[in-house]
C-alpha cells in the first residue's frame, strides 16, 4: 500500500473515526483503526463492535492495500503535523509496519493485518429514508440531555426513534427519559420511514452522530433494521447496534390535566435559577419556585453554605403554588426552549410539570418535582 494525501483531509477523516475507538482493550486490534487504499481514495474504519465509524478521504493512490495501525497514535502524529502539509503513508509487503512521511518527519508504526479486523456493517437494513442533518441534530439536541446514565435501566441508555400517527399525520418522534425528566420532540416523518420499527439508539452511539452533524450541510441518509441503525453523512458512515430492550410506555408520564399556566421569560428565568443555585449542595441541587400574584419567587436553603432567594415577573393568574426542582434540570430544560418565552403547565407540588415553547410546539419536556 501506497498512498499520499493533504493533512488536513487525513485529520478531518480520522476525528471522526479515532473516537469510537477505545485506547483500552483486551483485544488488540480494537484499538487500531483500518487504513485501506483503493481507487476511490483512503477508507477509515473504526469500530469497538457496538459502533463502527467509516469516512473516505480523497488521496492519490499509488499502490492499494489494507492495514491497521494504533489508532490514537496515528491521529496525535496526523494533529502534530504542520498545516498544509503533504502526508504519506506506506505500508510494506506483509502490511506488519506502517512508513509514515511528511516533510522531514517518519514514523514507523506498529500494525496488525487488515484480514482480522472485524465488521460491524454486515446486514441488510430494510428502512431507509433522508432527513436534513440540521433537523436531525435538533432532534438529538432536545432530547440528548436527558439519557439515563443509569446501567441497570440500559433501556433508558440512548434515544427512542420511532414513527407516529397524530391528526392523520405521520411524524418522525425522539424520547429521551431518566425517570426524572422527559424530552420529547418530532417531526414530520420523512418519505420511507413510516413502517420502520421503533428503535433505541445506544447513548455513545447519539454522541458520535451529533459530532458527524457539527459540520453537515444537505441531507443525512438514516437506515434501520430492528438491531442495527446506520447514519451516513457526507461521506462518513456511523454504524450502531441498537438496544435489545422494550421502551417503556412514556406517554403515561406525560400530564395532561395541569390546569395551572404559566409563562416565563426564558433567559430570565435561566439566570434567576443560576444564580440562587450556587448555594445549593451538590448532593441536593433543590430550588424552591412560589409562584403567584404574577411574581415567582426562587429560594434555596442549605444549612451548611446559606440561603438565596430571587423574585421575577411571571405571567400566572392561577392559584398560588409551590414546587421544588433539581436546579440542574431546570437549567438543561430551559436551554432547550427556543422563544423568549417559556410555557410552564403545572398540577400541584407533587405531580409532574410539563415545559414547552408554546402550546402545540413539537418539543415538550416533563420534570418531576423534588420535596424541599
Amino acid at each position: 500500500m501506497k498512498v499520499t494525501l493533504e493533512r488536513a483531509a487525513l485529520l478531518k477523516a480520522l476525528g471522526h473515526v479515532y473516537r469510537i475507538v477505545e485506547r483500552r482493550n483486551t483485544i488488540p486490534i480494537l484499538a487500531n483503526v483500518l487504513v485501506e487504499a483503493d481507487k476511490d481514495g483512503l477508507l477509515l474504519k473504526g469500530t469497538d463492535l457496538s459502533v463502527e465509524t467509516t469516512e473516505r478521504a480523497p488521496a492519490e493512490v499509488a499502490k492499494a492495500g489494507a492495514t491497521t495501525v494504533a489508532a490514537h497514535i496515528l491521529f496525535d502524529i496526523v494533529g502534530k503535523l504542520p498545516d498544509g502539509a503533504q502526508v504519506s503513508l506506506e505500508a510494506d509487503g506483509d502490511a506488519s509496519r506502517l512508513t509514515l512521511r511528511s516533510g522531514r518527519s517518519r514514523f514507523q508504526l506498529q500494525c496488525l493485518p487488515a484480514s482480522d479486523f472485524p465488521a460491524l456493517s454486515a446486514g441488510d437494513m430494510p428502512h431507509r429514508f433522508e432527513l436534513e442533518a440540521a433537523e436531525l441534530g435538533r432532534l438529538i439536541d432536545k432530547t440528548q440531555f436527558a439519557i439515563s446514565q443509569e446501567e441497570t435501566r440500559y433501556y433508558l441508555n440512548g434515544i427512542y426513534l420511532h414513527v407516529v400517527e397524530s391528526s392523520g399525520k405521520h411524524a418522525l418522534r425522539a424520547v429521551a427519559t431518566d425517570g426524572h425528566r422527559l424530552a420529547r420532540v418530532e417531526t414530520p416523518a420523512p418519505k420511507g420511514a413510516v413502517g420502520m420499527p421503533g428503535v433505541i439508539v445506544p447513548r455513545k452511539a447519539v454522541g458520535e452522530v451529533r459530532k458527524l452533524l457539527a459540520d453537515a450541510e444537505g441531507t443525512v441518509t438514516v437506515e434501520v433494521s430492528p438491531t442495527k441503525a446506520r447514519f451516513v453523512v457526507g461521506s462518513a458512515a456511523l454504524t450502531t447496534k441498537l438496544i435489545d430492550g422494550t421502551y417503556p410506555d412514556y406517554a403515561r408520564v406525560i400530564p395532561q390535566g395541569n390546569d395551572k399556566r404559566l409563562v416565563v421569560e426564558k433567559q430570565a428565568f435561566k439566570d434567576a435559577v443560576d444564580r440562587v443555585s450556587t448555594v445549593s449542595s451538590d448532593r441536593g441541587r433543590a430550588v424552591k419556585l412560589a409562584v403567584g400574584d404574577g411574581k415567582m419567587t426562587l429560594s434555596v436553603n442549605n444549612p451548611d453554605s446559606g440561603s438565596a432567594t430571587e423574585e421575577i415577573e411571571v405571567d400566572y393568574d392561577s392559584t398560588p403554588i409551590e414546587i421544588g426542582f433539581n436546579s440542574r434540570y431546570l437549567l438543561d430544560i430551559a436551554a432547550q426552549v427556543d422563544g423568549d418565552t417559556a410555557l410552564v403547565r403545572l398540577a400541584d407540588s407533587g405531580s409532574p410539570t410539563l415545559f414547552q415553547d408554546r402550546d402545540g410546539a413539537s418539543a415538550l419536556f416533563v420534570l418531576m418535582p423534588m420535596r424541599v
